[in-house]
């Protein structure tokens, strides 16, 4: 921060804090706000810039962040020891901002070097994907994918990589409800995502999540680049694993003989998520983010946000933007579905912020939900979607997920996203196979420390001045360099074997 800098940033003219851009002592004048600090304020936390009393609102982004549970002076330190939630009204207001989409001319619109498969899908990576019904052919699964080393593809150069997508349920399961319904979408959406070339299912052979249940449900017929086995039907490990080696060794030549074209933007489905975040998020990263959503689907493409929890408080800003009442009353569904999720499993919705959130300045969940939802961008909410549910409309839609980042992507992939856009403030490392995952730092320090992780800057907003719209330009004009198949650093490290983790709902029996 340059000494011409300012110490602090307020968001609204009615808020009634202000964030500090750096530690301040105390005892240190806030330029503009007419206040002296009364304690050390560490940066990215909230600085009270009048009298808050007793449970009176704490606002800022001009909107409710939480209440006062003691008086707070001018210049006191706003943070966890003197906030709390409570409840309190929200307007839902359905449809009332909506507004009539800009979209690009098709001549004009954006484009990325694709591949288009032959059902029409276009992919931005070219895997070949061995996918597990259950936990217990998740070893079987790994060694299968792991004899696929980037030796043994050196003849094979347009293929990205063999991974195995094992998780840790199946059986010991309801063969219905809300958790065998999230691993059925998953495991189909992912059998059928584009950014496979090629895909090997393994079972166990006696689970609960019958591979057959899951192409009958779907109508998945088996082919040259989709093939299933048990271990069971097969003989055992070994043969297992060679009978996979042998037909990916068959899928491998097919798979291969993809090229790169030209295609428009509106293919890009853009997962939208954020982790590790600090009270940056919602004033760099995350605000640049949705300019860069609102410059897609204003070139046709479509925008994923999930992660219900924590747009949890800001809801009521998605539901006016919904395309209809309906849009708008699905999401307060989901939302209803989750106070009652957490009531009866002993939880509440403010079990988040993490410890991490809370160490970089944010406070409730409200306050993160506010700066996390602002990465939907500006234009209309197009559709809502269960988790991991095919979508379908184009535009900016949301499907429900937890707050957990890996389970959330996974169920975005699942739902057809073909990229991941990842905003932090703290520093997070995921990949994500088959999609790759850009990162997108919210403060400069994290991005100079971890700039082996973090592919844009969005601090320059703050340090340098960037505006909101130049920054998105930047991340889309990047988006499309990745879906042409520029690695992003993730995939430089190799990350995303490990990161598939369906939504898992209900007992363990």
């Amino acid at each position: 921060m340059t000494d011409s800098a300012p110490l602090t940033i307020r968001l609204n003219a009615q808020d009634n804090v202000v964030v500090a851009r750096a530690d301040i002592l105390a005892g240190t004048d806030v330029p503009g706000e007419g206040v002296v600090c009364t304690d050390q304020i560490p940066a990215g936390h909230k600085i009270a810039t009048g009298d808050i009393a007793s449970g009176k609102p704490v606002r800022k982004y001009n909107q409710i962040i939480g209440f006062a549970r003691r008086d707070i002076a001018p210049g006191d330190h706003v943070h966890v020891h003197n906030v709390e939630m409570r409840d309190f009204e929200r307007d839902y207001a359905h449809s009332t901002e909506a507004r009539a989409t800009d979209f690009v001319a098709e001549a004009d619109r954006a484009t990325f070097q694709g591949i288009r498969r032959p059902s029409g899908t276009i992919a931005t990576r070219n895997y070949i994907g061995v996918l597990t019904s259950v936990n217990c052919s998740a070893t079987v699964a790994r060694y299968i994918a792991e004899a696929f080393d980037r030796d043994a593809l050196a003849a094979w150069p347009n293929v990205d990589g063999v991974v195995a997508m094992v998780h840790s349920t199946g059986c010991g399961m309801a063969d219905s409800g809300d958790g065998w319904a999230n691993l059925q979408r998953t495991l189909w959406g992912f059998a059928r995502h584009p950014n496979f070339g090629g895909v090997v299912m393994v079972g166990l052979g006696c689970e609960v999540n019958q591979i057959d249940f899951l192409l009958e449900a779907y109508g998945i017929e088996p082919g040259p680049s989709f093939q299933t086995m048990t271990i069971q039907d097969t003989g055992g490990t070994r043969k297992t694993v060679q009978r996979g080696l042998d037909m990916i060794g068959e899928m491998l030549p097919e798979a291969n003989n993809v090229v790169r074209e030209t295609v428009p933007a509106s293919e890009i489905t853009l997962a939208l998520q954020c982790g590790g975040s600090d009270a940056y998020s919602g004033i760099t990263a995350n605000p640049s983010l949705g300019a860069a959503v609102d410059l897609l689907v204003r070139h046709g493409g479509t925008a994923i946000l999930s992660e219900t929890p924590e747009i949890y408080g800001a809801e009521h800003l998605l539901t006016r933007r919904a395309v209809n009442p309906e849009v708008g009353e699905k999401l307060i569904e989901r939302i209803r579905w989750w106070e009652d999720y957490t009531a009866r499993n002993s939880g509440e919705m403010n079990n988040n912020p993490t410890p991490g959130n809370k160490a970089g300045g944010l406070t409730t969940i409200l306050e993160k939900s506010l700066g996390a939802a602002a990465k939907g961008g500006t234009t209309n909410l197009t559709g809502v979607y269960k988790y991991a549910e095919p979508v379908t409309e184009k535009g900016f839609v949301f499907m429900d997920s937890p707050g957990y980042d890996p389970c959330s992507i996974t169920g975005q992939v699942g739902a057809g996203a073909n990229l991941v856009c990842f905003t932090t403030g703290r520093g997070s490392v995921y990949g994500c196979k088959p999609a790759p995952s850009l990162k997108l730092a919210t403060n400069s320090a994290t991005y100079e420390r971890m700039d082996d992780d973090m592919d844009i800057n969005c601090g320059a907003v703050i340090d340098d001045g960037v505006p909101i719209s130049e920054m998105g330009e930047r991340i889309f004009h990047r988006i499309l360099e990745v879906a042409s198949g520029d690695p992003t650093k993730s995939e430089h490290h190799g990350f995303g074997d490990d990161e598939f983790i369906p939504w898992q709902i209900g007992a363990v029996m």
